[in-house]
């Protein structure tokens, strides 16, 4: 059994004009909205063994906030081809993850991110699987897990939704 955690980069600023776009932080909501899905992934025991991260400081910083909850710390890899990464590279990406990872997790963008959930997903909640398929919001968690030993094995159709998870979802549940 294989565990995929798709986990789009919290709320970034747009406040400082001429900023590349890779370089844009979080802003105050993202630096908030992390740790909330921090605690939402440690409550349900979602602990990657690898975390592949694209570049851009959104992504990195969101990551950052993730981890300080983190134990033991998973493997990370920060890797610029991931940055607005399309499903198809994120695909080929996870299918070259090593055999003896059980579980990998991407902290990436929209909408590679959310059209990659959309088309890996098979079964689940088909009101999560709905509410994917309109929006992966900001900081929004997918994990899928696979039947399969390899991960060249991961295809279109064959995961299983097991969690899904906003800041928002998380707010209303918590009123």
């Amino acid at each position: 059994m294989l565990t995929l955690t798709l986990f789009r980069h919290a709320k970034s600023s747009w406040e400082l004009n001429g900023l590349d776009d890779r370089e844009r932080p979080l802003n105050a909501r993202g630096s908030s909205a992390a740790p909330l899905m921090a605690g939402f992934m440690h409550e349900h025991r979602i602990r990657p063994e690898l975390v592949l991260c694209s570049t851009a400081v959104r992504t990195r910083q969101t990551l950052e906030l993730v981890l300080s909850g983190m134990k033991p710390a998973p493997k990370v890899k920060y890797e610029d081809a991931l940055y607005l990464a399309d499903p198809i590279l994120l695909l080929e990406r996870v299918r070259k993850a090593p055999r003896t990872t059980k579980h990998v997790m991407i902290v990436g963008h929209n909408p590679g991110l959310q059209i990659l959930a959309v088309e890996l997903i098979g079964e689940g909640d088909p009101e999560q699987i709905g509410a994917i398929s309109d929006k992966l919001p900001t900081a929004g968690v997918v994990v899928m897990t696979f039947d399969a030993k390899s991960w060249a094995d991961v295809a279109p159709g064959k995961g299983r939704l097991t969690h899904f998870a906003t800041p928002k979802m998380l707010m209303a549940a918590a009123a």
